[in-house]
C-alpha cells in the first residue's frame, strides 16, 4: 500500500554546499565572504526555460530566443526531466532527483533522495519518481515544488528493484511495473487505496510509458505493448516474434500511441527505421516506414496530435497517426550517426506546445522549430555539446 511519507534530503554535491556555505558566511564585504558575494549570480526570471545538459553542466536557455541565461556547473552525466510545473527541471544525479528552478536558472538543495533514479511521469496534476536501485516510487502533487520537498508524499516500494516506471491516474489508481534486476515482466494495477486490482506479467521487457485519450496507459514489451483501462490489461501483439516498443510518445487528446519498433534481439545497437502507432480504441498496431533510422530521444507529439520522428537524415518527420503515413520531412541539420553508447550526444527531440526544441551536436546548437510553418525561430551555438534536452511544462 501507498502510505504518505516523508522524504529527507539527500547530502549535496560537495561542490554546491560549499557553494551555499560561502555565501552563509558573515554580513562583512571583505575577505572570503566578498569573493562568494561576487560569485553569487543576480537573480533572475527566465521566460519558458529550456534545460541543456552538456559534460559539466547545465545551460538554461530563455524559451523564446534561446539565449544562454544561466551556465551552471554540474559534473557527470546528468539527465533532466520536465517536473510538471512551469517553474521546475528534475535533474538525476548520483544523490537523486535534484531540483532545478529553471525560471530562476538557479540549481537548488531539494533533493528526493534516490537510489539509481530512472523514470519521471508526470500525469493529472501529480508526478512520479521511480528509483530503479530501491525500487521506491514517490509520487507528490506536481505544483507543490515551491519551497524544498513537498509536505504530501506517497511513498510506495516495487516488489523488487528494477528500471521500473510507474503512472498515477486521476481516480487514484496507480500503475507500476513488475521485474527484478534480470528481467522485467509486465505490470499491476492498484486501486486508490493500495490493493492490486488487476496484473499481466505478459510484457518480457517491459519498458517507458505514456498516457492516451481516456487515460488508456501503454507500456512497451519487447512483444508489442500492454494497455491498461477501467481495471483490466489487453495485450497488443507485435507484427514479430521480436517486436520491440521501448519509448512512447502519447497525447491525452489521441487515442493513438507513438512508439519505437525495433525487430533485432541480437544487435549490438538496432538502428530501427520503423515506428509503431499503438490505437487504444482496438488494441491493434500499425507500423509507418522511415526514410531513415532514429533514436530513443526522438519522439514527440506536435500541437495537432501528430507523430513527430527526428531523423538520422537530419530531418524531423511528421506522421500522420489516424492515417498511418509519413505527410511530412522538415530538414533541421546534416546527417548523423547514432553513438553506441546511449549517454553519448545525439540530436534530441522535446517538443513544448506547438514549438519542437532540436540539439544539434556536431554544430553544439540548438533550434526552436515553430511546427506550423517549419521554419526555425531561433538558434543558439553553445560553448559545451548539447546532451540531454528538457524544459518547463506547466
Amino acid at each position: 500500500m501507498r502510505t504518505p511519507h516523508t522524504v529527507t534530503r539527500a547530502a549535496l554535491p560537495v561542490s554546491l554546499s560549499a557553494a551555499l556555505l560561502l555565501t552563509a558566511c558573515g554580513t562583512g564585504r571583505d575577505g572570503a565572504a566578498e569573493e562568494a558575494a561576487a560569485d553569487t549570480p543576480a537573480e533572475i526570471t527566465v521566460e519558458n526555460p529550456i534545460a541543456v545538459a552538456y559534460d559539466g553542466g547545465v545551460y538554461v536557455l530563455d524559451g523564446e530566443t534561446l539565449e544562454v541565461a544561466r551556465d551552471i556547473e554540474l559534473e557527470g552525466f546528468n539527465r533532466l526531466n520536465p517536473a510538471g510545473d512551469d517553474r521546475h527541471v528534475l535533474v538525476s544525479t548520483p544523490e537523486g532527483f535534484q531540483v532545478l528552478d529553471a525560471a530562476a536558472g538557479e540549481l537548488t538543495d531539494t533533493v528526493f533522495a534516490a537510489d539509481t533514479p530512472g523514470h519521471v511521469v508526470r500525469h493529472a496534476g501529480r508526478t512520479v519518481l521511480f528509483a530503479d536501485g530501491s525500487g521506491e516510487v514517490t509520487t507528490f502533487d506536481s505544483d507543490a515544488l515551491g519551497d524544498g520537498l513537498p509536505e504530501d508524499l506517497d511513498v510506495y516500494t516495487a516488489e523488487e528493484p528494477h528500471h521500473g516506471v510507474a503512472v498515477e491516474l486521476e481516480n487514484g489508481e496507480f500503475l507500476v511495473t513488475i521485474g527484478n534486476e534480470e528481467s522485467r515482466v509486465g505490470a499491476l494495477a492498484l486501486d486508490a487505496d493500495g490493493e492490486e486490482i488487476a496484473r499481466n506479467e505478459d510484457c518480457p521487457g517491459v519498458h517507458g510509458e505514456t498516457t492516451a485519450e481516456g487515460e488508456m496507459v501503454v507500456i512497451g514489451c519487447e512483444d508489442g505493448a500492454l494497455i491498461y483501462s477501467d481495471g483490466a490489461f489487453t495485450k497488443v501483439d507485435a507484427e514479430h516474434d521480436y517486436g520491440r516498443i521501448g519509448n512512447q510518445a502519447g497525447s491525452d487528446t489521441s487515442p493513438i500511441v507513438l512508439g519505437d519498433y525495433k525487430t533485432d534481439p541480437d544487435a549490438e545497437l538496432e538502428r530501427p527505421e520503423r515506428v509503431a502507432l499503438i490505437d487504444t480504441r482496438d488494441a491493434s498496431l500499425a507500423l509507418v516506414d522511415l526514410p531513415s533510422s532514429y533514436t530513443f530521444r526522438s519522439l514527440g507529439r506536435g500541437p495537432q496530435e501528430e507523430g513527430l520522428v527526428l531523423g538520422t537524415d537530419g530531418s524531423l518527420h511528421v506522421i500522420d497517426p489516424e492515417k498511418a503515413e509519413l505527410v511530412d520531412s522538415i530538414e533541421l541539420m546534416d546527417a548523423w550517426e547514432e553513438p553506441l553508447e546511449w549517454q553519448q550526444p545525439r540530436p534530441t527531440l522535446f517538443v513544448r506546445g506547438g514549438t519542437a526544441y532540436v540539439t544539434d551536436p556536431a554544430t553544439r546548437q540548438v533550434h526552436a522549430v515553430d511546427l506550423e510553418t517549419g521554419e526555425a525561430t531561433a538558434s543558439v551555438t553553445l560553448d559545451g555539446t548539447p546532451n540531454e534536452l528538457s524544459g518547463v511544462t506547466g
